[in-house]
């Protein structure tokens, strides 16, 4: 019987483990008109929900439901957080990618590829109440905290155009790298955080201003100057943290943020293309496009922990916790 309490403990901090990454992993398929529940105590798939066609941008809304933009539904499916259960499909204009949900929930904005347009959709009726022509295939999305400050890139014109909410309009055009993708801002709202694709690097743009205040370069051993396309973005929420996925580098970047330096440099699947960090802190979530998995990294050690199998040519990650 001398052993029962410390088999007891061992059980306990078994449990206490398991239960720090309670949740499920919900990861979006452009290729299987699916989503990919992932167990992320365990790190087994649980399943898979059926979508609408070439599910995409996947996030949380204000609610607790999780929206999916579907590019060829041209819509976004709304999901019960819990049942997994569609609630309601909601139209998003043509070929929609990326969006954004107002602080309040009441309002969805979404990139429109393919007519070079951001489009204000209400979020219960699907209605388009306003259109801004913007850059030539606009990609990202980020609302700011308060709720007044739209940002969205452009691929072709290496933009972030910067829209006056209230207003309906863009009041300035920030030039960034070549070919923007994601943005993160900082949590004291002080930084815009904007990768590029095309240049291996990070623009850091003033929110006061809205000025270019610095660059972040990245390099990876072995790995040629046109591989590293950073993409996916996330940050700690105290903000000293970032995480940006390096594309066909393979790799995803640890950033100090007010070192602007990286300081770590994680190995993952192949295009690593977008990223979720749990709310401990410990694990990040990579989705790989191309090797249809994702890495689960230890953030302490900067190592993977797991790839696991997903759907064909995931794209993005939302952690329900």
């Amino acid at each position: 019987m001398r052993g029962f309490p410390r088999a007891v403990a061992a059980i306990a901090v078994a449990t206490a483990a398991a239960g720090a990454h309670a949740g499920t992993a919900w990861v979006s398929s452009e290729k299987d008109n699916a989503i990919t529940l992932i167990d992320t105590a365990t790190l087994a798939v649980k399943g898979t929900l059926p979508t609408c066609k070439r599910g995409r941008h996947i996030q949380r809304l204000p609610d607790g439901h999780v929206m999916l933009a579907c590019t060829d539904s041209n819509a976004a499916d709304v999901l019960d957080a819990n049942t997994g259960k569609s609630l309601r499909r909601v139209p998003l204009g043509e070929e929609p990618e990326a969006f954004d949900v107002s602080p309040d929930g009441r309002t969805i904005y979404v990139s429109n590829e393919d007519e070079a347009e951001t489009s204000f959709v209400d979020a219960q009726t699907g209605k388009v109440t306003k259109t801004i022509k913007v850059g030539q295939e606009p990609e990202g999305v980020k609302v700011s905290a308060d709720g007044r400050t739209l940002y969205v890139t452009s691929e072709v014109a290496s933009l972030v155009h910067v829209i006056d909410v209230a207003q309906g309009k863009v009041v300035k055009n920030v030039k960034v790298g070549k070919r923007p993708r994601r943005m993160a801002i900082t949590p004291d709202g002080q930084e815009l955080w904007v990768t590029n694709e095309m240049d291996a690097s990070v623009s850091i743009v003033s929110t006061a201003t809205h000025e270019v205040v610095a660059t972040l370069k990245f390099e990876v051993r072995g790995a040629r100057p046109e591989d590293i396309t950073p993409v996916g973005i996330t940050m700690t929420p105290d903000g000293r943290r970032a995480f940006v996925a390096l594309g066909k580098a393979n790799h995803v970047a640890f950033v100090d943020v007010a070192a602007r330096k990286v300081t770590a440099l994680a190995l993952v699947g192949r295009r690593a293309w977008n990223v979720a960090l749990d709310k401990a802190g410990q694990r990040l979530w990579v989705v790989n496009g191309l090797s249809d998995d994702v890495t689960v990294v230890d953030v302490a050690s900067a190592k993977a922990i797991k790839s696991i199998p997903v759907g064909r040519v995931p794209y993005g990650v939302v952690l329900v916790e």
